[in-house]
């Protein structure tokens, strides 16, 4: 296990990017109003900067958004079927409408894109205070852990 300076690496970031694609899509925790957890899929999950995730929202009514608005206590999970497996916790907020919007909007999976082309949705900036998690390699498994100072 490693205390690595925070930076989401290329093969962290490389899986995020594919996850629509390979079948993988990240998990997003929130906590409501009323202290119910909520999990929902999201297909349009990014690496937004080095120690960011972003994921577009299309509808930012919806539990997950309102959740986060009232929360912003999140945890984001990355499985394939067995190993890697990736655990992102961190703060996120809603972007105001602007760069980081279009930004968000922009990273987002095509498929994800085209179920809002009217861009009626919200985007998510999830700041990172932690990734964990375990890669299978050569000889056995790796942990990784990642976190702010």
């Amino acid at each position: 296990m490693s205390d690595a300076p925070f930076k989401i690496n290329d093969e962290i970031a490389t899986l995020v990017a594919g996850a629509y694609e390979s079948g993988n899509v990240l998990l997003v925790a929130a906590v409501d109003a009323d202290a119910r957890p909520l999990i929902s899929f999201r297909g349009s999950v990014a690496v937004f900067s080095d120690d960011q995730l972003s994921f577009w929202a299309r509808n930012g009514e919806g539990g997950t958004v309102e959740a986060i608005r009232h929360n912003p206590n999140v945890a984001l999970m990355y499985r394939a079927a067995t190993v890697p497996l990736l655990r992102f916790t961190g703060c996120a907020r809603v972007a105001e409408p602007g760069a980081e919007t279009e930004r968000a909007y922009g990273l987002a999976h095509a498929k994800e894109q085209a179920a809002d082309a009217a861009k009626k949705g919200v985007a998510v900036i999830v700041d990172l205070d932690e990734i964990f998690g375990v890669f299978v390699r050569e000889g056995g498994r790796d942990f990784v852990k990642l976190a702010r100072s």
